[in-house]
């Protein structure tokens, strides 16, 4: 009787065991369930009852069992377990006295596609032990198992098993009830069934990959039922990552799915057919600036918006003429011109085009006196050290000088010189981009002012 409660308490402790490890590791509904039948040819040994004696009266031997499993899975963890074994045993005389077992259990079990996994079953069934003097007893038994499938592959294992065969014979009388301990291990051989396929969804879309038609789709993209990008507002950006959902068709967008607009006049790349539009411009829908006046500086840069047409303008869009006389009396005035708003390309020589307009003003005032002779002075801010602001400033004149000649054949080269003088000669100190633009400069100096009157 002790060594029936101690399976029965081994029982009860391995089924805890393998409740908390079916939690533990709960297969999703997509995990396959493995092979549907299987055979085990099994061998062990068998622990016979302490009552259990030979035909001569002496304590039956323990000996080696023999025997075999077969199952069906009836659900994804419950079996149909059948089992039977023998044991024969040789007396002293070397009579062999036999022990046969069959029965048939209900088998809980984690699925076959596990490296570990653990079972237990309880059944009933029937025994027969016949001893040397050929006297047979059949009983019915009450058979508990539990053990540990190992995994070898999809169809092989190996079964270790424990199993508790208790037989209950039909006399009333309490030592008749024998209970027989098997231990031993099986190679199961599984077949039958067909595994189910684990569905994956390798960009992780929601789409499994057995139907999905576009297979790479970025992290985040929003897609249809096929599993291709949703991009609502065709401009190449998913839904999902598109931070700029209702860009116009046509926009050219930023990784983010937001219109680029290189020259920030408010209309997109793609869609602007003015691209290099001046910053402050206004511009039409196409981003084509506005030019109210038509004098060709648009509406927004334009200082003198009511330009009498064909005016002749500067870059602030009012008419030359008005700055012709400003720098006619400064002439007059100081016998020199000071400008600062001549441009030149960054760190070049090369004039810019939006200073054409300033040296034609000043063309025409210098040419309203015939033989004035003219010095050209450059001055740079103190950016850059003395020797290079030096050189710049020499080569920036030279420049301006070259247009004049260029431009206005009135002039001889004999009368136009030009000298640099780098930032030795600021106006201001040097202090403030607003400071460092006035000291970058060029001056026209009259060298014979004598000549200089008021025209008629």
């Amino acid at each position: 009787m002790m060594r029936v409660l101690t399976w029965i308490n081994c029982t009860i402790l391995a089924a805890l065991l393998l409740t908390g490890t079916a939690i533990a590791q709960n297969p999703g509904p997509t995990d396959d369930e493995g092979y549907r039948y299987y055979i085990t040819p099994f061998v062990g040994w068998t622990f016979f009852d302490s009552d259990r004696l030979f035909a001569n009266g002496l304590d039956l031997n323990d000996d080696a069992y023999w025997g075999g499993r077969a199952g069906a899975r009836l659900t994804k963890r419950l079996w149909l377990d059948v089992a039977g074994g023998y044991t024969g045993i040789k007396d002293c005389r070397e009579c062999i006295e036999r022990w046969t077992h069959y029965s048939a259990n209900l088998m809980l079990a984690q699925p076959s596609h596990r490296l570990l996994n653990p079972f237990i079953s309880l059944g009933g069934g029937w025994s027969n032990y016949k001893d040397a003097r050929g006297t047979s007893e059949n009983t019915g038994t009450l058979e508990a198992a539990a053990g540990l499938h190992v995994r070898v592959s999809d169809a092989i294992g190996i079964r270790l098993e424990a199993r508790d065969i208790l037989s209950l014979s039909k006399s009333k009388r309490t030592n008749e009830r024998m209970n027989d301990i098997v231990v031993g291990a099986g190679l199961t051989l599984g077949f039958g069934g067909k595994p189910k396929v684990v569905e994956q969804d390798s960009d992780g879309d929601g789409v499994y990959d057995s139907g999905d038609n576009c297979p790479d789709t970025p992290r985040g993209c929003r897609v249809d039922i096929y599993g291709c990008p949703i991009d609502s507002d065709g401009d190449g950006v998913c839904d999902g990552i598109d931070q700029c959902p209702d860009t116009p068709r046509g926009c050219l967008v930023d990784a983010r799915g937001c219109p680029i607009d290189s020259d920030g006049d408010g209309v997109c790349d793609g869609l602007d057919t003015c691209p290099n539009t001046p910053q402050g411009c206004l511009v039409d829908a196409s981003g084509c600036p506005l030019d109210s006046d038509g004098d060709g500086v648009c509406d927004g840069l334009d200082n003198c918006a009511s330009t009498p047409a064909g005016s002749r303008v500067d870059k602030d869009g009012c008419p030359i003429a008005g700055r012709e006389l400003e720098l006619e009396m400064e002439l007059l005035n100081t016998g020199m011109l000071r400008i600062s708003d001549i441009h030149f390309d960054l760190d070049k020589s090369t004039i810019r085009p939006d200073a054409y307009a300033v040296l034609d003003t000043v063309g025409r005032v210098l040419t309203k006196w015939e033989g004035l002779e003219i010095k050209i002075d450059g001055h740079t801010d103190s950016r850059a050290s003395d020797a290079y602001n030096l050189s710049l400033s020499n080569r920036r004149s030279a420049s301006v000088r070259a247009y004049l000649l260029e431009h206005f054949p009135q002039f001889q080269p004999s009368q136009i010189t030009s000298e640099g003088f780098g930032e030795s000669q600021p106006l201001v100190p040097n202090t403030s981009e607003v400071n460092m633009q006035a000291n970058r400069r060029v001056e026209f100096v009259v060298l014979n002012k004598e000549i200089l009157e008021i025209p008629k």
